[in-house]
């Protein structure tokens, strides 16, 4: 198996090596490539470059109204040029680089809210279920317009994280757009400690089995693996597995996930880019799979990143039918490098693909059944869950679809 890898953004143990999907965590050398001449040519013209920039830096410092310390003003310029890629390659300062080596174990501090600039905008890829920034009512799709008051135009990804951090029981203000609102409206919401439980499971009746997984962290396969084999000693003969409002998590996560339900040794997803150590191929290898499972994946555009993969990995080999909505479409790989002073760089250096050659990033899955749901028009919050957690699901109009995918799937099983 590949190096640990993350596909999350916002959100420790320490620094593991890995790939990183959508907006994380991988530590991996880059390699150079092309000859030694086109080296030469594009090492003179870049110091030819850099020759502007340094007489603008000298300027700047000698001239400029107010005196600024110089790695204020090269940090700055960092984030600029990085900002200018994509948005997901950007800079960490040393604070933000150690804060971000603890966003893969599952616990942390903040509302539990998955971001990422979408066409320049703070845009909400999924609130995680159960946190405090899924029961104020925040939305996928929702942007992020202003964070305590202050306007996030401009304003850079890791920038907004660590605003939107916090000591547990501290208050931020968040002001959102949502699609249908006259005009924005502020969400008051209290930071929390985040332990994010991946797994939840709901016995549907005649054998169907219903499993909700939150996030891919590092137990999610050992968590995945302990219900299913749970439910396969009560007699599980059909599984929903239910990947909404999923923003990601480690790639190998993922491919763990995959790979309990496609036969061993196909391809599960792999990914592509300039240099030679970023294409890389992960294929099942399976241990004790249920290849052969009647399966219903759930998805909606919360789904995100490593929820695609599972997803994409799943469709492509006919090994499951998508419900629901069309998912993000998060599938670039970001790389991050630490830099000599202790800071980061988080450069987009591949994107990942599915077993059949489709790349999601900026596309996403295209579910093989469509259900809309009915849109909010207003903001709410969300119920606290009930006793019995068959009861919050029955209005569920994507999940009532795919039990009727499901049985249908049976009954073509039992007669073919």
């Amino acid at each position: 198996m590949a190096p640990a890898a993350e596909l999350r953004g916002g959100q420790g143990e320490p620094m593991k090596k890995g790939i990183v999907i959508g907006a994380l965590l991988v530590v991996l050398t880059l390699s150079l490539g092309g000859s030694a001449v086109s080296k030469v040519t594009d090492n003179a013209a870049t110091y030819e470059q850099l020759r502007l920039f340094t007489e603008v830096l000298s300027i700047v410092q000698n001239q400029y109204v107010d005196e600024v310390p110089p790695r204020e003003l090269i940090y700055s310029a960092i984030k600029g040029t990085l900002r200018g890629l994509d948005p997901h390659s950007s800079f960490l300062d040393p604070e933000s680089y150690r804060e971000m080596q603890v966003e893969t174990s599952g616990s942390f501090g903040g509302l539990g809210i998955e971001i990422t600039l979408k066409d320049d905008i703070l845009t909400v890829v999924a609130p995680i279920d159960g946190t405090p920034a899924y029961r104020a009512g925040l939305h996928t799709g929702d942007r992020i317009v202003k964070i305590d008051g202050l306007a996030t135009k401009d304003m850079q990804l890791a920038d907004a994280v660590k605003r939107m951090r916090g000591k547990p029981g501290t208050k931020v203000t968040i002001s959102v757009v949502r699609e249908g609102w006259a005009e924005p409206q502020d969400f008051d919401i209290v930071r929390e400690q985040i332990r994010v439980q991946s797994v939840r499971m709901v016995e549907m009746g005649e054998g169907i089995e219903y499993v909700r997984l939150r996030q891919f962290q590092e137990q999610s396969p050992h968590d995945l693996d302990a219900a299913l084999d749970k439910l396969r000693r009560n007699g599980m003969k059909a599984l929903i597995l239910d990947l909404r409002n999923n923003p990601g998590g480690l790639l190998t996560a993922a491919v763990e996930v995959s790979e309990k339900f496609i036969d061993d040794g196909k391809l599960v997803v792999y990914t592509e880019g300039r240099v030679r150590n970023q294409n890389m191929r992960f294929s099942a290898h399976a241990k004790r799979g249920y290849s052969q499972l009647p399966m219903v994946v759930l998805v909606n555009q919360g789904s995100a990143s490593a929820s695609e993969i599972v997803a994409g990995a799943l469709q492509d080999w006919g090994r499951a039918t998508i419900v629901g909505t069309q998912t993000f479409g998060k599938g670039s790989v970001q790389t991050i490098i630490p830099l000599s002073d202790g800071s980061g760089l988080r450069l987009t250096t591949a994107k990942y693909f599915t077993p059949k050659g489709r790349s999601i990033h900026g596309k996403g899955i295209t579910p093989d059944i469509i259900v809309e749901v009915p849109k909010e028009t207003a903001p709410k919050e969300r119920p606290l869950p009930s006793a019995d957690p068959r009861d919050d699901l029955k209005n569920d109009v994507q999940l009532q679809k795919a039990l009727e995918v499901i049985k249908t799937l049976r009954t073509a099983k039992s007669q073919g």
